[in-house]
């Protein structure tokens, strides 16, 4: 094999690789890159066995054919490189990487151990918006706990219905669910849990561009090709939780804030939490709401908050964590928490956003 790349337009796909790829494997080949040479193009492939990044560029490309090289490896030494082309070829002793002045010799694996991957089935298929989904997405996915035993819990659960997306995920302990009204072009509903290292490389490439992206799922995988791009993800099996009981639906007393004042409210006072608990309390009022915390270690703070609140008082203490979360996601300017009591769920959500609805459950701390 034998072609020539942009340095920056090879360096761009590698750098998508790298989230892909795990540091520390027990299976040698998946620490490395698939590189195909083909026509006026290199494709390029990585896989975990969960997650799969597709990717392509244009090459001059002066003899065909396939190999595997290391893949953070070889994205640290072409982002060295000086800006100029880069030339990969592949003899009996290596395979040469060199550009400029600069000359290098890697070492490969056998294309062959190579994982084969699956094609899209076209089971379901949906045109979807990129920026909805680009919303959607980083505002549920730090709500995913990763380290759960209950595996369904690891990912979130993705809903197409024929006029709506819904992402939904929990932790057992607050649950982040949003919806998009649009048509999908799906005749029913299709419900697949999707891996939060999914959603985390989902989220990236999504940053970039508008147009929209197409989802496709097979037998036990999903597909979403963005911009040229086809992101490869194996389903969670099992049985998500009946999110739609966790809402709660009488929390009668709502509360409005500017978002930047509480935010900093909480930044503040949470500096004197009890570093295990993280609790602060929302000690509310006529007229206020005063975000208090204590710890035995370090002492005590509070910050009090005016705000138009007409009834009864109550006080209810969340993980600052968890509500740092939510607010750190959110664009709007006022937020508002829904309480019902001072141990039942409390529902926070954007007022006045566009596009989307945002719905934040949050459960109380005891302390």
């Amino acid at each position: 094999m034998e072609l020539v790349v942009r340095k920056s337009e090879l360096l761009r796909e590698l750098q998508l690789f790298q989230g892909i790829v795990e540091r520390k494997n027990t299976i040698p080949i998946l620490a490395n890159v698939l590189i195909e040479a083909k026509g006026d193009e290199v494709r390029m492939l990585a896989t975990d066995l969960e997650v799969a990044l597709r990717s392509r560029c244009q090459a001059a490309v002066g003899k065909s054919g396939s190999l595997t090289l290391p893949a953070k490896k070889l994205y640290e030494i072409v982002k060295a490189l000086p800006e100029t082309d880069v030339r990969i070829e592949q003899d009996r002793n290596g395979v040469k990487v060199a550009a400029d002045r600069f000359d290098s010799r890697m070492q490969t694996l056998p294309r062959e151990d190579f994982p084969t991957l699956p094609d899209a089935s076209g089971r379901a298929r949906a045109a979807l918006p990129r920026t909805a989904v680009r919303e959607m997405v980083s505002k549920t996915q730090y709500a995913i706990t990763g380290e759960d035993t209950r595996y369904f819990l690891n990912g979130a659960k993705f809903i197409l219905r024929p006029q709506s997306l819904t992402l939904v995920a929990t932790d057992g302990h607050r649950l982040a669910l949003v919806e998009v009204q649009h048509e999908t072009g799906v005749t029913q509903e299709v419900g697949v849990i999707l891996p939060k290292k999914t959603l985390l490389e989902l989220g990236k490439l999504l940053s970039e561009g508008e147009d929209d992206i197409q989802f496709e799922s097979g037998e036990n995988h999903l597909f979403f090709e963005v911009g040229g791009r086809v992101l490869i993800s194996r389903m969670i099996d099992g049985q998500f939780p009946a999110y739609e009981r966790v809402i709660p639906k009488g929390n009668d007393k709502t509360i409005e804030f500017d978002r930047e004042r509480l935010t900093s409210a909480v930044k503040r006072v949470a500096l004197l939490s009890n570093e295990r608990s993280r609790a602060v309390k929302f000690e509310v009022d006529k007229g206020k709401v005063e975000v208090t915390s204590s710890s035995s270690e370090f002492g005590e703070a509070h910050e009090q908050l005016p705000v138009e609140y007409p009834g009864p008082a109550l006080a209810i203490s969340f993980n600052a964590q968890y509500v740092l979360d939510f607010l750190n996601v959110v664009e709007t300017d006022i937020v508002s928490l829904s309480l019902k009591d001072d141990v039942s769920q409390a529902v926070m959500k954007p007022v006045g956003a566009q596009g989307y609805d945002y719905t934040y459950v949050i459960m109380p701390m005891r302390i």
